[in-house]
């Protein structure tokens, strides 16, 4: 991906080089919450299945303690993160005029290490990248895109980061137009089954909506980033997770899509370029 040079977002929030942070409740007890309401990009693709939310009271505290002097290499990581961030902002704002949907409203991207204070609560990186409607901000421990490129089989690059960038950007989109709304009403009316369906298109659509993206950032392509970018689709599929980590597949129980349908969707957002066409609830309901 052509980046180098380009306009950066100042919507970018480093909190990358503090120190590692306790999750700390009142009292002094120590402990780790994955939060409630999170749309995670991989579900299970962290270095533990993340677990269920437990809300401990209002008093729960980041503890930062030291902060160091970032690398040469995270802050081209840093500079490379502003720069997408910057693309979703343009084309977003394009495509929310030239569709008459309102104003889009900028997110602001955290990119952190090991732990994080969100609007939803604390959370690990043992999530992989998430995004958190409460605060409309998407959290990123860059540490996860090496664990997809060896623990997954993912290809390396940097057009991966940038889809997976785009992937929870799109779940911003959905907390914009409502969608993210509706889907968790839905889901509090409904069985587990239908309610896993419900995460299924809405984690499809974030997918589509990151090819919507990529169709629009064209001119900044190089060769083989779409192949990055499929790559990083296809080890997240619910299936391939499954099939990796206990030897069986579920479908039942997929909360993001089989990685046939994560590549298939994205693809049809690139294609396509019209967010008209990225009715996902109408195939998986059906």
């Amino acid at each position: 991906m052509k980046w180098q040079g380009r306009r950066q977002s100042g919507n970018l929030d480093d909190r990358r080089g503090m120190s590692k942070g306790k999750l700390a409740a009142g009292g002094g007890i120590v402990v780790t919450l994955i939060v409630l309401g999170l749309q995670f990009f991989g579900g299970e693709t962290g270095k533990q299945l993340a677990p269920i939310v437990e809300q401990i009271g209002n008093s729960q505290t980041m503890q930062q303690t030291e902060q160091r002097e970032l690398t040469a290499k995270e802050k081209e990581m840093g500079n490379f993160m502003a720069t997408v961030l910057a693309d979703t902002e343009d084309v977003w704002g394009q495509i929310f005029r030239e569709n008459n949907i309102g104003q889009y409203e900028d997110p602001t991207m955290v990119l952190f290490t090991d732990a994080v204070s969100t609007g939803c609560g604390n959370a690990s990186s043992a999530s992989g990248p998430f995004y958190c409607p409460a605060d409309h901000k998407l959290y990123m421990d860059l540490a996860f895109f090496d664990e997809l490129r060896t623990r997954f089989g993912a290809k390396g690059g940097d057009f991966a980061i940038a889809y997976v960038t785009a992937h929870e950007i799109g779940h911003h989109v959905q907390t914009l137009l409502g969608t993210n709304q509706k889907v968790s009403q839905l889901q509090r009316q409904t069985n587990k089954t239908e309610a896993n369906k419900l995460s299924v298109a809405l984690e499809l659509q974030a997918d589509f909506y990151a090819g919507v993206w990529a169709h629009y950032n064209q001119k900044y392509l190089e060769e083989g980033d779409i192949e990055e970018a499929l790559s990083a689709a296809n080890a997240v599929g619910d299936d391939a997770i499954q099939k990796r980590m206990q030897g069986s597949v579920v479908p039942d129980s997929f909360t993001h899509g089989s990685s046939e349908q994560r590549m298939k969707w994205f693809m049809k957002g690139y294609n396509t370029g019209d967010i008209r066409q990225g009715d996902t609830f109408s195939e998986i309901l059906n």
